[in-house]
């Protein structure tokens, strides 16, 4: 998955906001819901309990100033060489197709943090996950949760598993300008931000960021991080048991599906309503 060299980053479409140390603050508003003003994630509530169960959580985070992202990421050999140059491009080229594909697209900024965060929202921490807040309509991530996706999930990781994450949370982002977030099950909101993410996956190379379309071994390392945050493995790795009752993304099989139904299709309209996970 390498970027193609002279590929024009736009830093704008990224803000690093620094942050760490301690610090409270309240809670998300309605208690994390899916749509409306709560916040819409990869794996939020079951990640928070995984990480307060398993290995005693995570390590307080070193309060960290902001980059200058503009000056840092200008090419796509600045993504090659940078984790937040690649976020940069990843985040680029995902908006650059959805701007084709949704009429009125509106962009919405990916904003890099450690530790914690105030949203539109409310507060996060690290150990929410990478989330999606339709209030502020932004993506938040922390980078260290691609550590913990292989450390503490099992995922193979990668940067395609990078790729895979953000272009989920997009996938959120599209559904709220497109109405879709509200109603329906968190289950199904969440296997068709999957679908989605296989959509650009397999488009991404028409937006001229990559050097050339992604391979198998790209493509691989998505489907095992899309296994790894399965309700059904998470639940098996913090609790012994796996109830489906309780599930609120979908089992590992369904949001591997998801993502290749997204993939081997191509097109958005494919991850229409419970058939995104093929």
């Amino acid at each position: 998955m390498d970027f193609r060299d002279q590929a024009d980053l736009d830093a704008s479409q990224v803000e690093d906001a620094g942050g760490g140390g301690g610090g409270g603050g309240g809670g998300f508003p309605g208690g994390m819901i899916v749509g409306g003003g709560g916040i819409v994630s990869l794996i939020v509530l079951v990640l928070v309990f995984v990480l307060n169960n398993v290995g005693g959580g995570a390590e307080p985070a070193q309060r960290r100033p902001p980059s200058n992202l503009s000056e840092q990421c200008q090419t796509g050999k600045d993504a090659d060489q940078s984790e937040r140059c690649r976020v940069v491009g990843v985040v680029n080229s995902i908006q650059d197709y959805w701007k084709k594909e949704v009429s009125g697209y509106r962009p919405a900024k990916t904003v890099l943090y450690s530790g914690q965060v105030r949203t539109g929202c409310g507060s996060a921490t690290s150990s929410t996950g990478p989330f999606y807040c339709p209030g502020d309509q932004r993506v938040y991530l922390d980078l260290s949760f691609f550590d913990q996706l292989h450390s503490q999930f099992g995922a193979k990781g990668g940067p395609f598993a990078q790729a895979y994450v953000i272009a989920h949370e997009y996938g959120h982002h599209v559904q709220k300008l497109l109405g879709a977030l509200d109603g329906g099950s968190s289950v199904a909101v969440e296997l068709q931000a999957d679908c989605y993410a296989g959509v650009w996956a397999r488009n991404a190379y028409e937006t001229g960021f990559y050097d050339q379309p992604f391979t198998a071994k790209d493509v691989s390392e998505a489907l095992d991080a899309a296994a790894a945050v399965g309700d059904d493995r998470i639940q098996q790795r913090s609790t012994g048991r796996i109830d489906p009752e309780s599930f609120t993304h979908g089992s590992s099989e369904q949001r591997v599906n998801a993502f290749q139904r997204g993939y081997e299709k191509g097109a958005p309209t494919d991850c229409a309503g419970a058939d995104a996970a093929g």
